[in-house]
Parts: C-alpha cells; sequence; structure tokens
C-alpha cells in the first residue's frame, strides 16, 4: 500500500512514462509512387518506399462511394496490398488512399494521418490479359489448320469455379491470330469471335507458324491486345527464320491493315501509319465484326 504522496506521484510519473513510449505525435512520411498492376484480374495496389518506424493502411473505394478497408493491409510493413477480391465489380472503377500510421500496437494523438491517392482504376478496361495456349490440328493435306484455344483463367471465382477470360467478356472478346508460313517474312491476320479456329487459306503441304492473342476492341487502343501467345508451327522438322515470339503486338498494333472484302496488301512505307477516323479500313472492320464474319487480313514487310 502507498503510504506517502511521493510514492503516488513517482508511480504516476512512471505510468505517464510508460504511456508516451507507445504513443506518437509526429507526423510519418507520406508514400509516394502507387501504382495498380493487374493480370488476368489479379489486381495488386503497390507503392514506395519501405516504412522504417511506421505502417501503411489502404483503404479502397468505387469511385465516389464510402472508403472500405481489406483486412490484410491495415497497419502492414509492406508496400503492396492485394485487392483482387476486394473489387468485387468488374465493371466499376476505383480508386484506393495509402496511409502512414503508426506501427501496430502504437497508440498516436493524431486523428488525420498523412496519405496519397491513386488514380482511378476500371478492372474490365484495364486488367492486363495474359497468353493464352493452344493446340493445332493440321489436316491431311496441310491446307487447313484447326487452333483450340485454352482461355486464360482469371483470378476470380464464382460458386466455386474459377473463371477464364470469356466468362468476364463475353461477347466482347475475340482472338488475333498472326501466322505465316514457314521461312517466311509475309504474314496474315485473322480475328475470330470463337477458341476453336479453323484456317482455310493455307496452302496445301505448307508448313505455318501462328500466335494467338485476346482481342477486345471495345477497349482502349493500348488495351485491346493481350500478351503474345508462344509460336507453334505445323512441321517442327523445318527451322524457321524468326525464332518463338517473333510476332511483336506492340509493332502490329499501329499497322495499317485490310480494309475490303477480307485481304488486301500494303507497302512497307504504309503498314506502320495509323488508320484515320474515315478510312475505309475502319468502317469495313467494324461492320464485320458486328455481323460475325471473320477478317482476315495480309500484308508484308
Amino acid at each position: 500500500m502507498l503510504t506517502t504522496k511521493w510514492e503516488k506521484a513517482a508511480l504516476a510519473l512512471l505510468i505517464l512514462l510508460f504511456l508516451n513510449s507507445n504513443a506518437v505525435t509526429g507526423l510519418y512520411p507520406r508514400a509516394q509512387t502507387v501504382t495498380w498492376k493487374s493480370t488476368n484480374f489479379k489486381t495488386i495496389l503497390t507503392w514506395e518506399p519501405l516504412p522504417t518506424d511506421y505502417s501503411y493502411t489502404v483503404e479502397f473505394s468505387v469511385v465516389s462511394r464510402d472508403k472500405q478497408r481489406n483486412s490484410n493491409c491495415i497497419r502492414i510493413s509492406t508496400t503492396m496490398c492485394d485487392l483482387t477480391s476486394s473489387l468485387a465489380d468488374m465493371n466499376a472503377c476505383y480508386v484506393a488512399d495509402v496511409l502512414s500510421e503508426p506501427p501496430l500496437g502504437v497508440t498516436s494523438d493524431l486523428t488525420e494521418f498523412p496519405y496519397i491517392s491513386s488514380s482511378r482504376f476500371c478492372p474490365a478496361n484495364e486488367t492486363d490479359i495474359g497468353r493464352p495456349d493452344f493446340k493445332l490440328e493440321v489436316s491431311n493435306y496441310k491446307n487447313k489448320t484447326t487452333l483450340f484455344v485454352t482461355e486464360p483463367l482469371t483470378a476470380l471465382f464464382k460458386d466455386g469455379r474459377q473463371l477464364n477470360i470469356r466468362d468476364i467478356f463475353l461477347e466482347k472478346l475475340y482472338y488475333k491470330v498472326t501466322y505465316r508460313k514457314n521461312k517466311s517474312s509475309g504474314k496474315k491476320v485473322f480475328i475470330s469471335k470463337m477458341s476453336v479456329i479453323e484456317l482455310t487459306d493455307l496452302d496445301q503441304g505448307e508448313s505455318y507458324c501462328f500466335n494467338i492473342q485476346a482481342f477486345i476492341p471495345s477497349r482502349s487502343s493500348n488495351k485491346q491486345l493481350g500478351e503474345l501467345s508462344q509460336t507453334q508451327c505445323s512441321d517442327d522438322d523445318k527451322q524457321s527464320v524468326f525464332e518463338d515470339g517473333a510476332f511483336s503486338s506492340k509493332h502490329e498494333g499501329g499497322d495499317r491493315i485490310a480494309a475490303r472484302q477480307g485481304m488486301t496488301l500494303c507497302s512497307s512505307s504504309k503498314c506502320n501509319e495509323q488508320p484515320s477516323s474515315d478510312d475505309p479500313w475502319t468502317t469495313d472492320a467494324a461492320a464485320k465484326l458486328q455481323s460475325d464474319q471473320p477478317i482476315v487480313y495480309f500484308y508484308v514487310q
């Protein structure tokens, strides 16, 4: 039992010192370089730098809605937060704040903490689409090849089933097939709505090489094409002048390809031009996509 006022004062001082050692009154450094990284709807928010004597908390929301928190991203000592399961509406747009807070278990007398806001992120329009796998089947005379595309899986689940990109994009999803004769630099492009793709304009007995990538024409131009598949050839006994992955989606994205009735030629000086809004290709290709007609393009370098 305490018998003197001096003993009581000493105890009060010790309690005050203990509380002050577990409380913070100063400001913390604001996070920097907040970035959304998303592939096949696996969405990670990242930022810098690594914290020292503080932590980070992430708040997110649909644009103009109330903020929410992911339980795995509260007072963390890392610089990333997996928000895949938190972004429930793929067609909505989201923003996120990264707050600098005291470490877990430490109190503060601050009511607001420094934070930085992310840019807007719209999963359906901005997640990158990974490379598809495919198998090819060649007819006996090698004048027809059928490609069987395995549609890339996403990080999303519904009723216990993992969704693929077709489940998300439905009729908006196409596949772009780029193919050429083995040992040839001339390439053709075929656009298909289906994951089983038949190519019948092949020369009999010739070996062909193929690449496939997802194509979503409803997106902005820099997000329309997914990652390019690995190259597969119908005759592996002949060495190709191209290495695997030689078709560049970035290069092809700006090519002027084709116009009327499926196939035309373009010269090397024209292949890199962007089609203008009044270009016949624009209306013709759009009309074919709407009518479910396949589009075949041919161009040379």
